[in-house]
C-alpha cells in the first residue's frame, strides 16, 4: 500500500489591524484559502506584534476580532488549517526569548523595517521594535515551519530565520526546521487609487487611496469614481498611463479578463464608464466576503470557540518544540 506523502507545513501571520485591503486579499490571504489542501497550513493574528506600536487597547481587542472574522470569511477553513490568536499559545514568547539570546545584535541592526519604523515613530523606539524579527522568527521556527509565503519586504525576514535556525542546530544539534520561502503563484500587484505609483496600503493617510474587505457599496463606487487616471480617455495597459493601468489589472483580477478583452470591452466608452465598472467587479467580488465577516462578528461566541480551539491545536504543537529546545539548551524539565 502506497504511503501517502507527508504535507508539507506552511505558516504565515497577519497583523490585527482589522483592516484587510482589496491588495492584501488578492496577493496573500486568498492564497491562504487556495493553499489549504495542499499544504498544511498555520495562520494566526499577530496581536503581539502589533504591540510594538502603542495600541488603544479596546480597539486592538475589536481588530482582532475583525481580523479573525475576515481571514475565516475568506475562505480559512479552522478544521482544514489551525487559526489562532498569537497571545493565546504563550509559546511564542517564550521561544522568542531563547532565540534571541542566540540572534546578533548587528544582526537585527540591519533590518531595515526597524529603521523605516524607527525613522517614522521617532518618539517611541521601543526595545520591542527592535527585537520583532526575533519573535517572527520564533512564530517560523515553533511549528518547525517548511515554507513561508513572504514578500519581499519580508524577505530580510526569512534569511533571519534561516541564519538562526542554521546556528542553533550547529550548537546543539538538530533543533528545527530550515524554512524556504514559498513563492505563489504571480498574484495581481495593486496599486494605490490616488497614487498609481505607490503599492496600495491601510497605512496611507488618505482612505481614498484603498479599498477595504470591510467598505460598503457606496463606498467601493466612491473610491473607483474618484480613482486617479489621465487626460485621455481611452482604456488601454501602458506604463504610461499607471492609474488606468492599475485599474484594468483590478478589473482583471476581479473578473478574469485579460487586457485586450478589457480594452475591447471599453473600446470607445472613456473613463466615466469603465471607472464605475472596475468599482462594481470589485464590489461584486468582495460582497460575499463581507457578509459573511459582518456574520461572523455578530458571533462573538462562535469566533471564541473557533480561535480556542485553534490555540489549543497551535499549543500542541508549539509544546513539543518548546520541549526539544529546552532540553538542548540545558533546561530542567518541570515535573
Amino acid at each position: 500500500m502506497d504511503i501517502p506523502e507527508k504535507k508539507k507545513r506552511i505558516f504565515s501571520g497577519i497583523q490585527p489591524s482589522g483592516k484587510i485591503t482589496l491588495g492584501n486579499y488578492l496577493g496573500a490571504v486568498k492564497n491562504w484559502a487556495d493553499m489549504q489542501d495542499a499544504y498544511d497550513c498555520i495562520y494566526c493574528i499577530v496581536d503581539l506584534h502589533a504591540i510594538t506600536l502603542r495600541q488603544d487597547p479596546a480597539m486592538l481587542r475589536k481588530q482582532t476580532y475583525e481580523a479573525f472574522a475576515q481571514v475565516v470569511a475568506c475562505g480559512i477553513d479552522p478544521k482544514k488549517s489551525i487559526l489562532f490568536i498569537q497571545s493565546h499559545v504563550h509559546e511564542h514568547a517564550e521561544l522568542s526569548w531563547i532565540l534571541g539570546c542566540n540572534t546578533m545584535f548587528g544582526e537585527l541592526s540591519r533590518m531595515t523595517q526597524f529603521k523605516d519604523k524607527a525613522a517614522k515613530y521617532p518618539e517611541n523606539i521601543n526595545a520591542g521594535l527592535f527585537t520583532y524579527p526575533v519573535l517572527m522568527v520564533s512564530d517560523i521556527l515553533l511549528y518547525q515551519a517548511d515554507l513561508v509565503p513572504v514578500g519581499e519586504d519580508q524577505r530580510q525576514h526569512l534569511e533571519l530565520t534561516r541564519n538562526v535556525a542554521q546556528r542553533i542546530n550547529s550548537v546543539y544539534g538538530d533543533t528545527f526546521t530550515m524554512p524556504d520561502i514559498y513563492t505563489p503563484k504571480v498574484g495581481a500587484k495593486i496599486m494605490s487609487l490616488t497614487d498609481p505609483t505607490q503599492k496600495m496600503s491601510k497605512s496611507d493617510p488618505n482612505p481614498g487611496s484603498y479599498v477595504l474587505l470591510s467598505d460598503s457599496t457606496d463606498e467601493i463606487m466612491r473610491k473607483f469614481k474618484r480613482a486617479v487616471t489621465d487626460s485621455d480617455s481611452c482604456v488601454r495597459y501602458h506604463a504610461d498611463k499607471p492609474g488606468v493601468s492599475n485599474l484594468m489589472t483590478i478589473y482583471s483580477a476581479a473578473t478574469g479578463k485579460n487586457y485586450e478583452e478589457i480594452e475591447r470591452e471599453f473600446d470607445g466608452k472613456g473613463y466615466g464608464v469603465f471607472k464605475p465598472a472596475v468599482g462594481e467587479a470589485v464590489d461584486s467580488l468582495l460582497r460575499p466576503t463581507r457578509e459573511r465577516a459582518k456574520q461572523l462578528m455578530e458571533d462573538r461566541g462562535y469566533l471564541e470557540d473557533l480561535f480556542s480551539e485553534g490555540a489549543a491545536r497551535a499549543s500542541q504543537l508549539a509544546g513539543r518544540t518548546m520541549e526539544k529546545v529546552c532540553k538542548k539548551v540545558g533546561f530542567i524539565k518541570k515535573r
